[in-house]
Order: structure tokens, then C-alpha cells, then sequence
């Protein structure tokens, strides 16, 4: 029998058993949809980490005193007593100098702390890049939510103010999009200067042009707009540079917060393999100054492979249960097949009986499993189109792909070959008289 031929008994099957062929490949529409949107939500993950992490250098490390650990049992990620490094004591020299690396320079939601507090100072800051060797830069940043009055405003609104050093920017891959940056001579002179974020500068003058060289109020203090920091989107600290005020970090101690204030250090490992050690090398120059005291550590290349891998293990989650649905769908396809055969024994026996091969009727048989399958995988696409609005709402990324869509309907028409292979093998191996004789 010709190939046109065999396409034409298909095709006529399919079509007078309309409903079965929908009925039979839902567990497939099912697993082509959920394989789709588990390409699709892994491809957003990632590229949501990526944009996490995009202002953060692999080898920066945050420094800050917590003081609830401080108070109650330590953990890990904290400093008790030293990692210690062979030798002991202070490290040998000064450290060496290395291009500046991309870091975002961690800092949380509010620093101000109690007066008789430990707290870092410039002075910690100097002694790690003076006695730490393999260092590229080092900063040191706070931040504290104040009220914010001027341009459209109707009334204050309560903003995260951070109070950076003028490396800052470089050391965050910030870049602006009109103005400049804090200079150190606003640092020296303790100027009421500031750099706005995208989205703040929009809520308060409505456009970064209009903020620029503009004043806002921050604690009833008018502050001079330097520049506007273009659109950054959210950082893994939690904190978005779009959302925030940068002034001075002098300026910032003389009005905002005093003393009472406590402010993360953060360093630029120059080789990021050697993180681990130059984090043994901080926590024993802050031991030298501050015996029995605990500091957080953490390291942006750690934050990095903890996200890259929840969203792996999430991934491999999906997975098992796109696997799981098409092993249902492709049992589905099996027993509507052995229903099938069973049914059309009569046309078998009259299909041999005529000349028919064996290969002719494994054909047959194979093709309506395949053609059955690629409706349901065609159906499934259609649907994650359809739901991908509806998973986007519960702020989840979903960036579809035309290779997703593709690997779906391959994997759709594989599941129903595979699982109709035996029925359409059970069908080729009927004897014809016996299929003629069978009611």
C-alpha cells in the first residue's frame, strides 16, 4: 500500500472520531502546555537572576555589625572568633590594586541603631584596605527611611535616603541618566547635595529632566538634585537603586542620623577565588579592633549560586511534573489504541486480506497515534499562550521561546509514537482469517 494511501485511511479515521481524538490527547495537551511553561518560567528565572544580580561583582563582600546576633546565639554567616588564616595577626603590607569591579554595595532597610551600639566606621573601612591584601575598592554606605518633600508632592512621603561615598556608583554599575554623580568634594564640604533613582525622581518631578538640578526636602532640608540614576530595577539585597536617595555619606551622619547609625562596609575582592580568604583576613583585622564581636559576612558570589540554584531546583520540579503528565497522556493514548484495534479487528483482516503488510498496518496505526498526539501537543501550546497572562499576574516571569514552543510539540508527537507503538505492533501481528472471523 501506497504512503498517500495509508495517509487517506488515517486521515478518514481522525476525522469521523472527532470527539475520541479530543478526549485522547487532553493528557497530551496538558503535557505540552506544562513542558512549554516549564522552559518558559525556567528561561524568566534565569534571566531574573541575571537582572538581580547584574549590579553585583561576583567578588564583593558585605560587612555589618547585627546586632541581634550579637545579642542571641551566632549563625553561620557570622563572624565568632575568625575564620583564621595560617599565622594568625595582622595581614603583611598593603593590599594590592586591581581594576575596579562592578559591586552593588549592600545596605539595609534602616541603620540607624542604639548610641552604645558597636559600629563601623571609615576608620574600619581604611584598616581592611590598608591591612587586607588582594583588594580592588572598598566602600562603606548606610541607609534610613526619612521624609521627602517637594516637586509634585502634595505632602511628605517616607523615602530610603542612603548616605554613599562618591566611588559608590562605580563600584554599583550605576549609571545615570542625566547629571553626575556625588563627587568627593561634596563629601568633604558636607553638601546638601543628591542623586535621585528613576523611580523617585518620576513620583516627585514626574520626569528625570525635571528633576535634574532641582531641590527636594529631605527632613525639612533642602537638598540640590546632582543627577538622576537611570532605570536599575531590584537588586538581591532588596534594595532598588531606583527607589532610593543618594546624598554624601558625611552629609548623611551630620543630618540624618549622628552617631547613632550603622553602616555596611563593602570590599571588592580583586580574584574572586579568593573571597573565602580575604573574608578570614577581614574578620581578623576586625577582631583587632573589636574582641568578641560579632560581624555579617556575606559574599555576593554565594547570594548568586543560592538563587541560580533554587530556580534550578525549581526547574527540575516542573520537569517531574511535565514528565508526569505525559506519561498519563501517553497512557491515554495506549488504551484508546487497544480500543481501537479491538474495534477495527474486522477492518485488519479485511486491510490484510487485500495485500496489506504488516509494516503497512504498524503504519496505520502509528500515524494515528502520532497525528492524535500533535493535535494535543498543537492544543497545549495554544493553551500556555493562553495562561501565560494569568501565571505572569502571581509575579512570575515567564519569557516564552519559539525552540520551547517547538520542543513541546516534538515532545507531544514522541509520547504518543511511543505509547502507540505496541497497540499498532498488536494490530500488525493479527492473522487475517482470524480478524475476519472475529465480531
Amino acid at each position: 500500500m501506497r504512503l498517500t494511501e495509508i495517509l487517506r485511511l488515517v486521515w478518514l479515521n481522525l476525522v469521523q472520531n472527532k470527539s475520541k481524538v479530543i478526549l485522547t490527547s487532553i493528557g497530551i495537551v496538558a503535557g505540552s502546555a506544562t513542558i512549554m511553561m516549564v522552559l518558559a518560567i525556567g528561561r524568566g528565572g534565569q534571566m531574573e537572576v541575571a537582572e538581580q544580580f547584574k549590579n553585583l561583582n561576583a567578588g564583593a563582600i558585605d560587612i555589618v555589625y547585627d546586632a541581634e546576633n550579637a545579642a542571641g546565639s551566632g549563625s553561620s554567616d557570622t563572624m565568632s572568633g575568625g575564620m583564621g588564616r595560617p599565622g594568625g595577626g595582622m595581614m603583611p603590607g598593603p593590599p594590592g590594586r586591581g581594576m575596579m569591579g562592578g559591586g552593588f554595595p549592600g545596605f539595609g532597610a534602616d541603620s540607624r541603631i542604639n548610641a552604645e551600639a558597636v559600629s563601623l566606621s571609615e576608620s574600619d573601612m581604611e584598616d581592611i584596605e590598608v591591612f587586607v591584601p588582594g583588594i580592588a575598592d572598598t566602600t562603606i554606605s548606610f541607609s534610613v527611611n526619612a521624609d521627602v518633600e517637594g516637586g509634585n508632592l502634595d505632602e511628605s512621603e517616607s523615602c530610603t535616603i542612603a548616605g554613599v561615598k562618591e566611588n559608590y556608583a562605580q563600584m554599583s554599575n550605576l549609571e545615570l541618566s542625566i547629571g553626575e554623580f556625588l563627587a568627593q568634594e561634596n563629601e568633604e564640604g558636607k553638601e546638601k547635595v543628591c542623586v535621585l533613582g528613576a523611580d523617585v525622581a518620576k513620583d516627585i518631578f514626574g520626569s528625570a529632566y525635571d528633576a535634574y538640578d532641582n531641590t527636594v526636602y529631605i527632613d525639612s532640608r533642602p537638598y540640590t538634585v546632582l543627577g538622576v540614576i537611570g532605570e536599575m530595577g531590584t537588586v538581591a539585597s532588596g534594595i532598588s537603586p531606583d527607589t532610593a536617595i543618594f546624598i554624601p555619606y558625611a552629609t548623611g551622619i551630620k543630618y540624618l542620623t549622628g552617631t547613632n547609625v550603622s553602616p555596611t562596609i563593602t570590599v571588592i575582592a580583586e580574584d574572586v577565588d579568593n573571597v573565602p580568604a580575604i573574608m578570614g583576613y577581614i574578620e581578623d583585622v576586625l577582631l583587632e579592633s573589636y574582641p568578641n564581636t560579632e560581624f555579617t559576612l556575606s559574599d555576593a558570589g554565594t547570594k548568586m549560586e543560592a538563587a541560580s540554584r533554587s530556580n534550578e531546583t525549581l526547574q527540575l520540579l516542573l520537569i517531574a511534573m511535565a514528565a508526569i503528565v505525559f506519561l498519563i497522556g501517553g497512557i491515554g493514548i495506549m488504551n484508546v489504541l487497544f480500543v481501537s484495534v479491538k474495534e477495527r479487528t474486522n477492518e485488519i483482516g479485511i486491510l490484510k486480506a487485500i495485500g496489506c503488510s504488516r509494516g503497512d498496518i504498524l503504519t496505520e496505526f502509528l500515524l494515528e497515534a502520532a497525528c492524535i498526539s500533535l493535535v494535543g501537543a498543537v492544543l497545549g501550546v495554544l493553551l500556555g499562550l493562553g495562561i501565560t497572562p494569568v501565571i505572569e499576574s502571581f509575579s512570575v516571569r515567564v519569557e516564552l521561546s519559539g525552540a520551547g514552543m517547538a520542543l513541546s510539540l516534538l515532545f507531544g508527537v514522541l509520547t504518543g509514537s511511543i505509547f502507540g507503538f505496541y497497540p499498532a505492533y498488536k494490530a500488525s501481528r493479527m492473522i487475517p482469517v482470524e480478524a475476519l472471523n472475529q465480531e
